[in-house]
């Protein structure tokens, strides 16, 4: 294996030393050395994302990997490139995602503090800078907005993704998207562009129907005020079956009601995951005729032919992402910005600055 000398750098970031506890800022330094495949990106921008604050509270079960770093979308600037690195170079700018794309897989990179290991995947966006690799970078056009640019790391890809990979959404389908954060916003949005009949957002709350409004949802309820939900729904749909549920909660119970509500040919896709141990109740006899359960893995997004993609519709002005961004927080306040998170102060995505 090839290696690639760099100079010393310490950078600050936000730590997860142990699950449902607030994440540590440390300064940790960087490894002196790139390895085959890896990239040396100052980070800009990150998202916050729910997969990662299903991370802090240990949704999957056990966390083997901690102390860890966190963070899987964002933008950056390439300031060194390891060997065999083939698709950025020194300057480029850079969109982060955690969805593989081209070029090559590396391994992925061990900080230190105090001379303790601190684990990383093969992105991290929660740190100042990040040894990434090759395969989580898209290039991207030197103007693009850098302010923006996170979302198409993972919300904008995994919502245009789910709905036209997963769902496969046709013009005049009627579609519920349960959950109206960062991803499911674009969702939204790409359902508007697939020209649906009716697009129902769910929430719990009001401020997040309202931008889901803006958005292109043609209907918004609010779940925990609704007393009679399928009622409501069918008034909405005039009677008619619903083509396709999105959730992206992880709640069983929600996953129960949207597969109750799917016609005999529609499709449940699920996002959200639930929490290790919980599990649905359903009876099985409508997927032997036509009744589907879809679970999405980011919506099969390809970063590399997709982030170009959306980049031209946005170019055209047929979504508009600055709508999606609702505060940036320092580093230092990103146990703020997800406290903020959890009690639905964010309507769309919370960005961190480094």
């Amino acid at each position: 294996m090839s290696v690639k000398k760099i100079k010393k750098i310490s950078m600050k970031a936000a730590v997860l030393l142990k699950n449902k506890k607030p994440l540590k800022i440390l300064n940790l330094d960087l490894p002196r050395y790139l390895l085959d495949g890896q990239v040396l990106v100052k980070i800009h921008y990150s998202g916050i994302c729910g997969s990662q604050i299903g991370e802090i509270d240990g949704v999957k079960g056990k966390d083997k990997f901690l102390p860890h770093l966190l963070g899987h979308e964002g933008s950056g600037t390439v300031l060194e490139i390891g060997p065999k690195v083939k698709t950025v170079k020194p300057n480029d700018k850079v969109v982060l995602h955690w969805r593989p794309g081209r070029g090559k897989k590396s391994k992925p990179p061990v900080y230190t503090f105090k001379g303790k290991k601190i684990n990383a995947g093969w992105i991290t966006t929660f740190n100042e800078y990040g040894i990434i690799s090759e395969n989580r970078l898209t290039k991207v056009n030197p103007k693009i907005n850098l302010v923006t640019a996170p979302l198409y790391g993972c919300a904008i890809t995994t919502g245009f993704g789910v709905i036209k990979n997963n769902a496969k959404l046709k013009k005049n389908n009627s579609i519920i998207i349960f959950g109206a954060g960062g991803i499911g916003l674009n969702m939204i949005q790409a359902s508007k562009l697939s020209k649906a009949k009716s697009i129902i957002a769910v929430d719990v709350h009001d401020k997040k129907l309202s931008l889901a409004k803006k958005c292109g949802a043609t209907h918004v309820i609010n779940s925990k005020k609704e007393k009679n939900f399928k009622g409501k729904v069918k008034d909405i749909l005039k009677n008619k079956k619903l083509d396709i549920f999105v959730d992206n909660t992880g709640i069983p119970k929600v996953i129960e009601l949207g597969y109750d509500l799917i016609s005999k040919n529609g499709k449940l896709i699920l996002v959200g995951v639930p929490k290790k141990g919980k599990k649905i109740s359903i009876y099985t006899l409508p997927l032997h005729f036509g009744k589907k359960i879809i679970g999405s893995e980011g919506g099969l997004s390809k970063p590399h032919i997709d982030i170009p993609n959306i980049l031209n519709v946005v170019k055209n002005n047929r979504i508009n992402l600055s709508q999606l961004i609702s505060k940036i927080y320092s580093i230092d306040n990103i146990n703020h910005a997800i406290k903020d998170i959890r009690t639905g102060t964010i309507n769309g995505r919370a960005l961190i600055k480094l």
